[in-house]
């Protein structure tokens, strides 16, 4: 089971990626970091973690891989980041919202809408936790100096 989620999300990673104009050379590190958050969130949620925590924990992840990315291949930071989240983006959520909400049944789309929100939020923590990490890693490392 999990190797075709490795397989997929790294290929969705590296073709956004390719969409992205992500240079060539990153290509590789775009698949691997969204590869890595999608099967940590998999894996979270096998173990009984719920979506929201999954998500929180897995953006945080990718975008912590994708600081260790950029400073050891000199690129942006954002060739790597918007890459790797690309498969927690609830988009399946988003989708069925709006089908709903044509079908007239409203009230699963506000339910929907809903979660496709709080997913989109979740993945906004988990990217504003890594660069709170990052500022502090800076600045120990600052005062260490």
């Amino acid at each position: 089971m999990y190797i075709e989620q490795i397989v997929t999300s790294f290929i969705a990673s590296a073709a956004f990626g390719m969409i992205f104009n992500a240079p060539k050379k990153a290509l590789i590190q775009c698949g691997l970091a969204g590869m890595v958050g999608w099967v940590l969130y998999i894996w979270l949620q096998d173990i009984g973690v719920q979506r929201l925590t999954a998500t929180v924990v897995a953006a945080y992840c990718v975008t912590m891989i994708s600081y260790i990315f950029a400073k050891t291949y000199r690129t942006p930071i954002i060739v790597f980041s918007v890459s790797g989240i690309i498969p927690l983006v609830p988009g399946g959520l988003a989708y069925d919202a709006m089908r709903n909400a044509v079908e007239n049944q409203y009230d699963q789309a506000v339910q929907s809408g809903a979660e496709a929100f709080m997913m989109s939020g979740a993945i906004a923590l988990g990217l504003l936790l890594s660069e709170v990490t990052n500022q502090v890693i800076r600045q120990i490392r600052i005062s260490k100096i």
